[in-house]
């Protein structure tokens, strides 16, 4: 009896809820920009960079570099304002348009003569000296001198935390153009205080901007803020927000409005895919830099560029005129160690803060803008939710392999469209996350599919591995969907096996239940073992009986020829336990009683499959096929033979067993008379001289017998039991037929009688 296969329903609801679980927790992960989220995708950009970065164009972008060169030749940091002033002087005279200072001058000049005199120690000669310093210029306004009389000079703010102190002067500022209700402050980074310049210094410049650059949590600046807030509201204009260094450079290059245009989602003429808000673009004279939605713009770098430097030195000492520094647009910034303004970029590990300036400039002089458009998130999101709900439900349908190569088609499409739009387009799409959320989607899905079909496996094995062949217990694990409720019409042959005289031997065992249970599993065992080592399978066992069939769950060729295999083997089986035990008893001197067995093989089509209710059902199979079976196995001790098969299984093996007909019987429920047949041996002895001889006389005995010739029908007896006696003991079966005839002779059968003998016994 094959035992119902409970369905794995845990795991089959966990294959749909888990990787759900997964998709959203991916979906939600994404849309609050998790850093460990947002780290994968900056290294995939920074991959291209280092793939593919910006080619290097000289569009005018100068850098003037305090570097250890000129330290060691004009004097330690800081330098008096005087020299400042000079290499301003210079840088303009010599034809620079604009000039941006990359640092904030936010202590008076210690080197002022005032301010020397007031280290000095109380004498009356300092005191002279202190009346003759205050007709020289102070240092400070003479820098401020310069940077008023030179013109288009940008000065430095550095946002920072900690406590608010006074506003900087706001010469470049901003009109937003967006929805109603929504101001830059709502976007833009807020700090609460600023590193500014003194008012002397601050107020002679023709603009003032941010030198802040912003590096990523792993200290990697990738993108720059436009413009950033200070937090404290000003009346009528809320939060007051400045613009950086190259953009406010930009704005004093072009001569343009100080007002500066910021186009944020939602403004007039913009057209918006998504939900997403927040600031697109900011126009600086006749040019528009597009943004991120916190007004950052991504630099795409070239990595560093010796031809971008000038040493500050070789402007103080003329080595640089007119021919270098002709329309050039200069920053002036440090690249000396010990003045702290070193930033790591995606191509260098370590550059001055002062070059992300200028490869901002550039970029902007060349309108080329690498962008990550608002509405990346969302589409980066939303192939995550199509293709995983496509990998959920179709990893339980199609198995894992397909919906993986699909998987890996559209990763590598991903992966491909991604470097398309970087390198052609400039547009930053990710595709890392959307390709790791699936992958753990599909990973979810797969492994859940496998766990939930190892564990039909499992459960096919465990119950049908006492019952099946290890081959077809094999196969029906890569299968189990065939084990549903219902069932399948087949062609299959049947057996059935009893032990003969088992009340008998039951009796002895009566003070010993252990004993005949021990009995019961050793004769049971080796009688399987012959059944499944021939694909057969058992369906149940019913005490001392069983009952087995071929050709299902799974098709088996040649099932007749194995069934009558099966009982060829049994019966050697048989034998051998029963020398065993026989020795067993004269060794313990006991009385011996031999086990027996009656076998019944029949072929038919018969209905197979798991017969009972959704809660619980059986692997068995129903026909007439069967029952008729049944009862062949139960006519073999009437014709004293072991093996007693149907007409069908007969016809079936042929010439490959040896076989004699043993009546023309009507068995009980049946009307149909049948041809019965004797199992006697297997190929070699059907071939033998000897048992065709014995078959031919055999068969002789039959037709004499059916035709009412008494008296040849016992002589033929009588030489068929002698031509027998070496290979099969048939005694039982010609008393039979010895005896039928005597009672004939006696009552002669009626005149239409054909031969057919009604079994009133099952």
């Amino acid at each position: 009896m094959v035992k119902h296969l409970s369905k794995p329903v845990l795991l089959t609801g966990l294959q749909y809820t888990a990787p759900l679980a997964i998709l959203f927790t991916c979906i939600v992960l994404r849309w609050q920009n998790v850093p460990v989220i947002d780290q994968l995708r900056l290294t995939v950009f920074d991959l291209y960079q280092q793939i593919a970065p910006r080619a290097y164009e000289d569009v005018g972008v100068r850098i003037v570099d305090i570097d250890e060169r000129s330290l060691a030749s004009e004097g330690q940091w800081p330098w008096p304002r005087t020299k400042l002033s000079e290499l301003l002087y210079l840088l303009r005279a010599n034809g620079a348009n604009v000039v941006g200072f990359d640092m904030v001058f936010a202590e008076p000049d210690r080197t002022s003569p005032s301010r020397v005199i007031d280290d000095w120690p109380q004498s009356t000669e300092r005191d002279l000296i202190a009346e003759m310093a205050k007709a020289l210029p102070d240092h400070d306004q003479l820098f401020a001198q310069f940077i008023k009389g030179t013109g288009n000079v940008v000065t430095a703010v550095q946002l920072r935390n900690g406590e608010f102190d006074a506003l900087p002067r706001q010469v470049g500022n901003f009109s937003a153009a967006g929805e109603a209700g929504r101001t830059l402050s709502d976007f833009v980074p807020v700090l609460p205080s600023a590193a500014r310049n003194l008012d002397i210094i601050e107020a002679a410049a023709t603009g003032n901007a941010l030198v802040n650059v912003s590096p990523g949590q792993d200290g990697i600046v990738r993108r720059v803020p436009l413009m950033a807030a200070i937090d404290h509201d000003q009346p009528g204009i809320g939060k007051p927000v400045y613009p950086t260094l190259s953009l406010e450079m930009l704005r004093v290059l072009q001569n343009a409005p100080k007002t500066m245009l910021v186009r944020m989602s939602g403004a007039s003429g913009s057209t918006r895919w998504t939900n997403s808000e927040g600031i697109a673009s900011v126009r600086v004279g006749a040019l528009t830099i597009p943004t991120d939605r916190a007004g950052y713009m991504w630099v795409h770098f070239t990595g560093h560029q010796k031809d971008r430097y000038l040493s500050a030195t070789d402007i103080l000492n003329g080595s640089v005129g007119t021919d270098i520094l002709q329309n050039k647009i200069v920053l002036l910034g440090t690249s000396a160690a010990g003045l702290l303004d070193l930033r790591s970029t995606p191509l260098d590990r370590v550059i001055p803060g002062v070059e992300v300036h200028a490869e901002m400039l550039e970029q902007m002089l060349l309108e080329h803008f690498l962008t990550r458009p608002y509405w990346a998130a969302e589409v980066e999101m939303l192939v995550l939710l199509i293709v995983g709900m496509f990998f959920i439900l179709a990893v339980p349908r199609l198995g894992a392999v397909w919906p993986a190569v699909i998987g890996l088609a559209i990763a590598t499409s991903a992966i491909g469209i991604s470097w398309w739009a970087y390198s052609d387009k400039l547009v930053l799409i990710d595709p890392l996350y959307p390709i790791v959320g699936l992958a753990a989607v599909y990973l979810a899905t797969s492994s859940l599919g496998f766990m939930r079909t190892e564990g039909e496996r499992r459960q096919v094995r465990a119950a049908f591995a006492n019952y099946l062949s290890p081959a077809l217990v094999a196969q029906l694990a890569e299968h189990p969907e065939r084990l549903k409720l219902g069932g399948e019409t087949r062609d299959m042959t049947l057996m059935f096996c009893d032990v003969r005289g088992f009340t008998a031997i039951s009796e002895g065992f009566k003070s010993n239940p252990q004993g005949l249970t021990r009995l019961i599993n050793r004769l049971l065992t080796p009688l399987t073992e012959c059944i499944l080592n021939r694909e057969g399978t058992i369906d149940k066992y019913m005490g001392d009986c069983i009952m087995a069939f071929w050709n299902a769950p799974l098709d088996v060729e040649n099932h007749a020829h194995n069934a009558c295999d099966s009982a060829l083997a049994m019966r050697h089986a048989l034998r051998k336990l029963n020398d065993e035990r026989k020795q067993e008893a004269e060794q313990a001197n006991e009385t011996f009683l031999p086990l027996n067995v009656g076998i019944g093989i029949n072929c038919g089509d018969c209905l197979v499959g798991n017969m009972g209710s959704d809660q619980r059902f059986d692997y068995s199979v129903l026909g007439d096929a069967v029952n008729l079976a049944s009862r062949l196995e139960g006519q073999s001790k009437n014709y004293g033979v072991d093996v007693v098969l149907g007409e069908d299984v007969a016809k079936r093996v042929g010439d490959d067993f040896a076989l004699i007909e043993l009546d023309l019987i009507t068995v009980k429920g049946k009307s149909e008379a049948l041809h019965i047949f004797a199992l006697l041996g297997d190929k070699d002895m059907a071939a033998s001289a000897q048992f065709k001889t014995f078959a031919d006389l055999h068969t002789a005995m039959l037709s004499a017998y059916r035709a009412r010739n008494w008296d040849e029908a016992e002589h033929l007896i009588a030489e068929s039991q002698q031509a027998s006696r070496d290979f099969a003991k048939l005694g039982d079966l010609y008393e039979l037929y010895t005896s039928r005839i005597a009672l004939f002779r006696e009552t002669p059968p009626p005149a239409d009688w054909d031969g057919v003998f009604v079994a009133t016994s099952k």
